[in-house]
């Protein structure tokens, strides 16, 4: 239960961090510290948003109501996806196959996950 409030309140904080630097700064006053700080907090909320969806598919569809820590790293996984997806589209390179390699390798991230935790 620890974990969740944990979860619930980097989340706030990540969030009011985000919408902070949004409407203060902009992309190019910013600096390169702004822009790690930035997609930092980025992946710290889309995290805190899919161990949250994670949790209540656990808890609706499979009917368990422990969160094991495992299940923290296949969220840490999944949230990494997004960030990937906005890098290729600052790059310009969102096509099909851009996508595909993404989707690869987070399942193949997703796989040693499962096989070494």
């Amino acid at each position: 239960m620890k974990h969740n409030r944990f979860v619930y309140i980097i989340s706030i904080v990540g969030l009011a961090v985000l919408l902070t630097m949004l409407n203060i700064t902009s992309p190019t006053e910013i600096g390169p510290v702004g822009v790690l700080l930035f997609f930092t907090t980025l992946y710290i909320e889309i995290f805190c948003i899919f161990s949250i969806l994670l949790q209540l598919f656990r808890r609706i569809a499979l009917g368990k109501t422990s969160f094991r820590g495992k299940d923290y790293l296949y969220a840490a996984v999944f949230a990494f996806g997004p960030i990937m997806l906005l890098m290729a589209r600052s790059f310009g390179a969102i096509n099909l196959w851009t996508i595909s390699l993404i989707i690869l390798f987070l399942a193949l991230a997703e796989f040693l996950v499962y096989k070494r935790v």
